[in-house]
């Protein structure tokens, strides 16, 4: 994303309000490794604000997890019906798009992972697209400068959604139930309302003075006289039901060809948008090679282009395999050491990826054996390296505004979900009386490939815009695997943030010894190549493991909590420990109202 002066003065003001806030909660003290950690808060590492008791959710039958306990509930109450993981992945996208609708959507898009019992996994690309009449130089001034919030705002930040179309063939594909048995859920909690928790109102509020701005928002979203919602307000969504009563009656078509489509159009139409109704005619989801790797033993599935996130988590697991993590110990100076150059080497490698329709990606070279020995064999063991020695990267402008749904039924069926509208509540406008908020992907691609952004990055013309493109991503929906059974079901929000997020919670499991929960609850630290310096969340670091790795050149930033992690893992809470259950649950309370619901 372009950012301009006075759009990035606010944002590091909103930044140090939010680091005053985390300033208060001091530096906590983190343990040399001791397997398994018992309870890593009993050693100092300081739960994040809201955090439930670091214990897992156990599940006989299977699991859901997500960001909001009431879509939870969905996926674990089509299970109890007999539906299988894709009824209850599709029954949770559905119920997320009414219950979380700052990120869950019908507007938007996404990617799955999904492994079936007994079968390689398949990765499922529903994301958005370019419209058909989309121009390389679209947000730019007649001067060639990027127009402020234009990519951002408005319909004509909209791209073409694949949410529907998405659910709707991973359901025709593989599920059981009937769709209106899948989409009961979401229509009940669209006509009859549900009553807004803290965490609710907390989202409703990061958009309440634009969704104002869009007359259809601003009546489904604010009170009657205008005034935000308040928690213990019940948020009724009857336009909303009543679109998603029409794709039960109609499957996809009733979105891409009938009466939705319609109302998106002319509201698009009207508002100096570009969609047109080829754009939704000719949209299809796709079925891509997940990328893999493996990780002591473990085989790791995730996400290929036009995701950057499965290469980059892919890279950095790679990287970390060939030192002794355990050994090395939880957040210590030498493993945090290695944690951050392999981050680094990743991030930095992500130059020239995009669409695989459009351009050609060096997945291979990136993660050949003899290149990653090659990154670690110029990795110094007490010092760091300076970004500016790295080749030239991509910077990601994706936001981490998105949201991530596991499940995992009875016969092993696993699928990693994570979609979204962009920012919260996207372009922040509503699809006419649809009841549906419209994405505003098209601010991921590169707006002017060439110009440098905030960190002084070029633009990759690989992610430049063009017509039935879909924009690069850091969404990397992940299942681990052992001997061919699904094991860890893992994936994140968090933009740019999201494979360091995913790494630090499978460094947690297989190294640490922590259990899902645990795993989760984890303090996180990023880098990401530019800017030099490393993110941390409060409590990540002890005071003398940060005086030893600055006086090898590393500096810190202290951030707010990111990230939304929701977790599965089979067999018992940890990688070696096993429990009276089949599948335990992990969710991240870093923002409340999330939840892990055993079945």
């Amino acid at each position: 994303m372009q950012t301009t002066p006075t759009t990035l003065f606010s944002r590091v003001a909103r930044h140090v309000v939010q680091v005053v806030c985390c300033l208060s909660a001091g530096i906590a003290t983190l343990p040399a490794y001791a397997a398994p950690v018992a309870d890593p808060l009993a050693y100092g590492a300081a739960a994040p604000a809201n955090a439930a008791v670091a214990a897992p959710v156990p599940g006989q039958h299977g699991m859901a997890v997500s960001a909001q306990k009431l879509a939870s509930e969905v996926g674990a109450r089509i299970l109890a019906k007999g539906g299988n993981a894709a009824d209850a992945a599709v029954a949770m996208g559905y119920a997320l798009a009414v219950v979380y609708p700052a990120a869950g959507n019908l507007g938007g898009g996404g990617f799955m992972m999904l492994r079936p019992p007994g079968k390689p996994a398949i990765f499922f690309d529903f994301r958005e697209k370019a419209p058909l009449a989309a121009t390389p130089d679209m947000f730019l001034d007649s001067k060639g400068n990027v127009i402020p919030d234009l990519s951002l705002l408005g319909w004509k930040a909209v791209a073409v959604p694949g949410t529907v179309a998405g659910l709707e063939a991973v359901h025709k594909r593989w599920g059981h139930l009937p769709r209106a048995v899948v989409m009961a859920p979401a229509i009940q909690l669209a006509r009859d309302g549900f009553v807004l928790g803290e965490g609710d109102v907390q989202l409703l509020n990061t958009s309440t003075a634009a969704l104002a701005q869009d007359p259809y928002a601003r009546k489904v979203f604010l009170r009657p006289d205008g005034s935000p919602f308040q928690p213990g307000d019940r948020l009724v969504q009857k336009n909303l039901a009543h679109s998603l009563e029409l794709i039960t009656q109609n499957g996809a078509d009733a979105f891409y060809k009938g009466p939705i489509a319609a109302s998106i159009l002319e509201q698009s139409k009207a508002h100096g948008g570009i969609l047109q109704a080829k754009d939704f005619e000719h949209y299809q989801p796709r079925e891509l090679p997940p990328i893999s790797c493996t990780y002591r033993g473990l085989l790791v599935e995730t996400a290929p282009p036009p995701s950057a996130g499965g290469i980059a988590l892919c890279e950095m697991l790679e990287i970390l395999a060939g030192y002794d993590m355990h050994a090395l110990g939880l957040h210590t100076a030498p493993a945090l050491q290695r944690e951050i150059e392999a981050m680094r080497h990743a991030y930095s490698d992500r130059r020239d990826l995009g669409d695989p329709a459009f351009v050609h990606n060096p997945v291979s070279s990136l993660l050949d054996p003899a290149y990653i020995a090659s990154i670690r064999a110029h990795i110094p063991p007490n010092r760091a390296i300076p970004s500016a020695d790295l080749r030239a990267g991509v910077a990601s402008p994706e936001k981490p505004e998105t949201t991530q749904f596991s499940v995992i039924d009875q016969n092993g069926f696993a699928i990693s979900t994570t979609y979204t509208l962009n920012g919260w509540f996207g372009a922040k406008v509503m699809g006419g009386d649809t009841g549906i908020i419209m994405n505003d992907e098209m601010d991921d691609f590169s707006l002017k490939p060439g110009a440098l952004n905030m960190f002084g990055i070029p633009g990759s013309a690989a992610n430049a815009i063009a017509p039935g493109k879909t924009p690069l991503s850091s969404m990397a929906p992940t299942i681990i695997s052992r001997d061919n059974r699904p094991l860890m079901v893992i994936g994140s929000p968090g933009g740019s943030r999201i494979p360091t997020i995913i790494l630090s919670v499978i460094l947690g499991v297989v190294d640490y010894g922590l259990n899902i929960q645990q795993a989760i609850d984890l303090p996180r630290l990023h880098e990401q190549w530019m800017p030099q310096s490393v993110e941390v969340e409060a409590n990540a670091l002890t005071p003398q493991v940060q005086q030893t790795l600055e006086q090898e050149g590393y500096s810190f930033v202290l951030h707010a909590p990111w990230g939304i992690p929701e977790g599965i893992l089979v067999g018992g809470p940890g990688l070696n420990s096993h429990g009276p259950a089949r599948f335990y649950g992990g969710a991240d309370h870093r923002h409340p109202g999330g939840a892990a619901i055993g079945e």
